[in-house]
């Protein structure tokens, strides 16, 4: 399978204060040009990145660099690139204030989403954090955002969509012409449920069951009278989503 490559950067995250730059933000930090000799706004600009991960670590209403003003600021200085926002759990979660940052991050127009910091803080659970990104912040997978300044084209639909039966299994199995060495074909498949009569929709997230390299999904077994519509989609290695092939099934 191919992977694409993407070229990040994650700077800290004031790039120049107002009173340095009148297009800097409304704050009074370490700055990345002036102190950092990091020109991010400019690699953001010109293109030499693919995305950018601010480290935006500070609490709401902090004196010297608040978060909601830093976070309107990269979204307003993203350049059609993809914007992350850098996280601190810790502080975040003793001021608890991480769902409110979070909300925040999701109405900004050019946010993509957000990382989080320290990673082992997760990995531990630290004050149950593992549990609230699982169980409610990030309750529902979710596709990468396509880095289509790289790649801007939809790859084929799978085809042969079909529900298989065998003496120990039922699933389902989808054929794609694809070529996994060319990474603007299909690399990985989606796989969405949605209730009977309900309106296929591929961008509710929350429908996604699996992403999968492989070419078939197997079904569970409830009753035998339930009915679903299921949904596969194609990925290519630039995270373009290709056209729906539908399917209905009685579970």
């Amino acid at each position: 399978m191919i992977i694409s490559t993407r070229t990040p950067f994650s700077p800290f995250g004031i790039y120049r204060n107002k009173r340095n730059d009148p297009d800097g933000s409304d704050t009074n930090g370490l700055q990345n040009y002036d102190d950092l000799y990091a020109d991010i706004r400019l690699w953001v600009e010109k293109g030499w990145i693919d995305y950018n991960l601010p480290q935006l670590y500070w609490e709401t209403g902090h004196r010297a660099a608040d978060y909601t003003t830093l976070l309107h600021w990269w979204n307003a200085h993203n350049y059609q690139r993809h914007l992350y926002i850098g996280q601190d759990l810790k502080r975040s979660i003793d001021k608890n204030e991480l769902h409110a940052k979070i909300r925040l991050s999701r109405e900004m127009a050019f946010v993509h989403g957000n990382c989080y910091w320290y990673g082992y803080q997760i990995l531990d659970n630290f004050e149950g954090v593992a549990d609230v990104l699982k169980t409610d912040i990030h309750r529902a997978k979710a596709l990468v955002p396509a880095y289509t300044h790289m790649h801007d084209d939809r790859p084929g639909a799978v085809k042969k969509l079909t529900e298989v039966f065998t003496e120990d299994m039922h699933f389902l199995s989808w054929e794609h012409a694809g070529d996994t060495t060319n990474p603007e074909a299909a690399q990985k498949y989606v796989v969405y449920r949605f209730g009977h009569k309900e309106k296929v929709d591929i961008k509710r997230a929350e429908r996604i069951l699996r992403v999968t390299p492989d070419n078939f999904f197997v079904l569970p077994y409830e009753g035998g009278e339930k009915k679903y519509t299921y949904v596969v989609t194609a990925l290519d290695a630039f995270g373009n989503e290709s056209k729906e092939k539908k399917i209905k099934i009685k579970l």
